[in-house]
């Protein structure tokens, strides 16, 4: 079962980024994400229950040393450990938030091949049962393709605490190895693929999946607003915004 939103270790709470041009982005998602007869998300991007599931800021110099990328947040079991781990494994720490006895509070790091991710305590609650009857935007899927799945597949078991199912790839697709990568032995939060060609137009970043009402007039506003369709698959579309940043769009 794909349900990244868990109350666990490698549970996923969210996704934020930092951009240039940020009237402009605002003004792409607010559109793209808001098709359809029953929009899944509000125009100031929180989903239409409310929740503030993506988070777009101002690129303030602060923030000028993370990379322009939509970056998810892995609930951890200890995120001093992780950021260590991340180390020791071959990637990056970029932030590291303490308070005020030292303790870390939260940490965004760069995997051995580029791709940017935060790591959080684990948040703690209960599913809400209800909300989840109902129909809301939120990540519904996240997904990685890299050079050697293989390598990633052991960082991100290392780093985030996730296990890892070896599933089927669909040559179609143009991708190797294919690596589920779970919670539990029951749900999965992510999945990382080795691509078979250095040419598919999809770099090595976490590709955030968002649901829309109206998948394909979410498209023809994205290239009229300025993104790009990059490939289309049989589940989903990638994207780039007008500023180079790479998402997934799926029908809800």
């Amino acid at each position: 079962m794909r349900n990244p939103f868990v109350h666990d270790v490698g549970g996923v709470l969210s996704a934020d980024i930092a951009v240039p041009d940020h009237e402009r982005e605002l003004a792409f998602y607010s559109k793209i994400l808001t098709t359809g007869d029953a929009p899944l998300w509000r125009d100031d991007l929180m989903n239409n229950l409310g929740t503030p599931i993506i988070g777009l800021g101002v690129r303030t110099p602060e923030y000028s040393i993370l990379p322009l990328q939509w970056m998810p947040h892995f609930q951890v079991a200890d995120v001093a450990a992780s950021a260590q781990s991340a180390i020791d494994m071959g990637g990056k720490e970029l932030m590291h938030g303490k308070d005020d006895n030292g303790q870390s509070q939260w940490a965004v790091l760069v995997d051995q091949v580029g791709a940017a991710f935060g790591v959080i305590p684990v948040v703690p609650g209960e599913p809400d049962n209800a909300q989840q009857d109902e129909r809301g935007g939120c990540i519904s899927w996240l997904s990685l393709t890299v050079p050697d799945a293989l390598s990633s597949r052991d960082f991100y078991q290392g780093v985030v605490g996730w296990k890892a199912r070896s599933i089927e790839t669909e040559d179609s697709e143009g991708h190797g190895a294919r690596f589920e990568m779970q919670i539990d032995n029951e749900t999965a939060a992510a999945e990382i693929r080795q691509s078979r060609s250095q040419q598919n137009g999809i770099p090595s970043v976490w590709l955030i999946h968002l649901p829309v009402d109206d998948l394909s007039e979410s498209l023809r506003l994205a290239g009229e607003g300025g993104g790009e369709i990059i490939k289309e698959f049989a589940e989903y579309a990638v994207v780039r915004d007008p500023v180079g940043v790479y998402l997934a769009l799926q029908a809800g």
